[in-house]
């Protein structure tokens, strides 16, 4: 399974991309503004931090706004994955992008109908929201598990990128499921290495080595 970083923040990116462990960043206009820097400029920065897939999101709501967007976003570096919403237009622009050879992540995908359509389209991922379906009571993980029996009955190219991760047991569960790809918030990032058990285990060997007077 991939990791994707969901940040616009390049010390976040520098930080996992150093472990070896960074596939790949979603951004979107939200995480973008949050920097308080010139789109260009932290997108380049990304790029260059990124090895692999840098998705950027049109926010563009029409076919040919969507398109031209898209089209501009992919010249940026051969990396870049076009993100567009999974709405009738984005569908529209999803097909006329897939056909010029750009790659594309329809984002904000609740069902599995949106799903369906979306992997008929020729999208390259589709990214289902499960922290927000958690929160007005429907379970998330059903989603990725439905779509992952759909995808698999049809032989569908497109990657499920499971996305709005809130915890490391979504992160388990999606894996479980057979997500291709998850996509965190630094945070939770974090709390998928940390274990208490871990520190307190280190500490003692540590102090063992201490009272021994030893050296290496």
């Amino acid at each position: 399974m991939k990791i994707f970083l969901d940040t616009a923040n390049v010390k976040e990116l520098q930080e996992v991309a150093e472990m070896g462990l960074l596939d790949g960043v979603t951004t979107n206009p939200s995480l973008i503004a949050k920097e308080k820097r010139p789109f260009r400029d932290l997108v380049d920065e990304i790029c260059r931090i990124v090895e692999g897939v840098v998705n950027l999101e049109v926010t563009a709501t029409d076919v040919a706004g969507m398109v031209s967007e898209g089209r501009d976003l992919a010249k940026i570096a051969p990396n870049v994955v076009v993100k567009l919403p999974t709405t009738v237009e984005g569908v529209k622009a999803c097909r006329i992008l897939t056909r010029e050879g750009i790659k594309t992540n329809l984002t904000l995908c609740f069902s599995p109908t949106q799903a369906l359509l979306v992997a008929k389209a020729g999208a390259t991922y589709v990214s289902p929201f499960l922290g927000r379906l958690d929160d007005i009571a429907h379970v998330g993980m059903d989603l990725i598990r439905t779509i992952r029996t759909i995808y698999d009955n049809y032989d569908f190219k497109t990657q499920i990128l499971a996305a709005s991760l809130r915890n490391p047991l979504h992160v388990v569960d999606a894996a479980v499921a057979r997500a291709d790809v998850v996509t965190l918030p630094f945070a939770v990032f974090q709390m998928l290495i940390k274990h208490p058990l871990t520190d307190i285990g280190l500490r003692r060997f540590l102090e063992d080595w201490q009272k021994a007077g030893l050296k290496l």
